[in-house]
């Protein structure tokens, strides 16, 4: 299984943007450095101390630059945001610039900010989502070509570079909602999992509709499943609580408190409620290298994953030191048993 590290460019209250910058490079250079596999890039906007990794493709630039090993991932583009021929050439450029280490993972995200922000109606992002993974993967796979859609129009255009890697990078598509599980399924493309919004135990139950999906439509073989995971390595269970506990609830009541506004409030509610043992519960898998392995191998078998990707600063509150410290014990004392 592929071992990722997954980042959202974590903010924390005091820090400067710059030293925002510099502590989540200098991490995802450790992880090449301890034996991950790949590093993962979130897309986030208008987020003021949470992150400042509203530019994904600049910063995996970057990270391309300062490694030689690990892939580097999107998890995820949000594409109802994003122009499709300016993204299909910059997405093509960065998979040049790694010597094709990409991989493309796309959604919609669930966040009605990120949607107002842009002045972009949260009920078309559907059909934006649509349309625009269309257009770039026209633009990857034709020379030339004509689009003539809803929010978009094209015509004989030639995107240039192509992308590195034939036809294009690994596409992944992100499953939030229970009902996109099927749909992404029928697609026949890889799903990306988070446990975020959704607990533990609803992605086990969630997933076989994505492979339901997958046979329904005809397609060979079996999808395959990725998976981004709150996992925090401590010397104790009780050190792995004190150290994420204030970071872990203020994400989840600000995330909850986000979702108040568009169409999954019931899910906002339910988040902001949650204490702390619910987390670690449901949530989350923090522990000692012992406890975070049976967890995971038991996560693993249970959705069927072929990537793991662990997040290690929910809430962006848990300095930086404490977070090398983790990687470090997770790739000395869970990465051997996972591989």
């Amino acid at each position: 299984m592929e071992i990722g590290f997954f980042t959202e460019f974590e903010w924390r209250p005091g820090a400067s943007e710059g030293q925002a910058f510099d502590d989540s490079l200098a991490q995802v250079t450790a992880a090449e450095e301890l034996g991950y596999d790949a590093v993962w890039l979130a897309e986030l906007h208008f987020q003021k101390e949470r992150s400042v990794l509203s530019s994904p493709l600049v910063v995996g630039a970057a990270i391309a630059a300062r490694t030689k090993r690990v892939r580097i991932g999107l998890a995820v583009q949000i594409l109802p945001l994003s122009h499709p021929l300016r993204l299909a050439e910059d997405v093509a450029t960065l998979d040049h610039l790694s010597k094709g280490r990409l991989d493309f993972g796309v959604g919609r995200s669930g966040l009605p900010s990120q949607y107002a922000g842009f002045n972009i109606p949260l009920e078309e992002s559907q059909a934006r989502f649509n349309e625009t993974l269309e257009v770039i993967l026209k633009a990857w796979r034709e020379d030339r070509f004509t689009h003539q859609g809803k929010y978009f129009q094209f015509h004989d255009v030639c995107a240039v570079p192509k992308p590195y890697q034939k036809p294009h990078p690994p596409l992944r598509v992100a499953a939030v909602t229970e009902e996109t599980y099927p749909a992404v399924g029928r697609m026949g493309l890889p799903v990306f999992l988070a446990v975020r919004t959704s607990s533990i135990s609803e992605l086990k139950r969630y997933v076989g509709g994505y492979h339901a999906g997958w046979r329904e439509a005809g397609h060979p073989g079996r999808g395959e499943v990725g998976v981004i995971v709150p996992v925090y390595v401590a010397d104790t269970e009780r050190k792995a609580r004190e150290d994420t506990e204030a970071s872990a609830m203020h994400f989840y009541r600000s995330v909850g408190d986000a979702l108040l506004a568009g169409p999954r409030r019931a899910v906002g509610e339910r988040l902001r409620r949650m204490s702390f043992d619910e987390v670690v519960r449901e949530y989350t898998i923090y522990g000692t290298p012992e406890s975070v392995t049976d967890r995971l191998l038991d996560l693993r078998e249970a959705i069927g994953a072929t990537k793991l990707c662990v997040w290690m600063n929910v809430g962006s509150r848990v300095p930086h030191d404490r977070i090398l410290a983790s990687m470090r014990r997770f790739a000395e004392g869970v990465l051997p048993r996972l591989a």
